[in-house]
């Protein structure tokens, strides 16, 4: 490592241009590296996500972040929705806590197993 150190000022001046050049595409390609495996399909996952929320309709089932499953049974216009857990039991839920829709989720799981 010493010796590295030593060799890059010895020599023409052209000579440590190149191990900046390197570096600077090192850097580009591992910033790409990144974007392909990390941003890309978490922006492409909340794009799906914003579009299955803006495109519920009532008698959908589906899950809620804190993983409650219910139907939706009325969408208000404050961005809230009335979802049926059960028989004759409602909740009043943020139309962002919505998860995913419940057919969705079951066929993950089977697909796990």
């Amino acid at each position: 490592m010493l010796n590295l150190l030593m060799a890059a000022p010895s020599g023409s001046g052209g000579s440590g241009g190149g191990m900046g050049i390197q570096s600077l595409l090192f850097l580009g390609g591992m910033f790409l590296v990144m974007w392909l495996f990390m941003i890309r399909p978490q922006t492409k996952k909340a794009k799906q996500q914003k579009q299955f929320i803006d495109n519920l309709q009532e008698g959908d089932k589906i899950v809620t972040i804190a993983g409650i499953h219910g139907k939706v049974k009325r969408i208000n216009d404050d961005n809230t929705l009335v979802i049926e857990v059960g028989p004759g039991t409602t909740l009043t839920i943020e139309r962002v806590a919505v998860s995913m829709e419940y057919t969705t989720q079951n066929k993950a799981a089977a697909e796990k197993k």
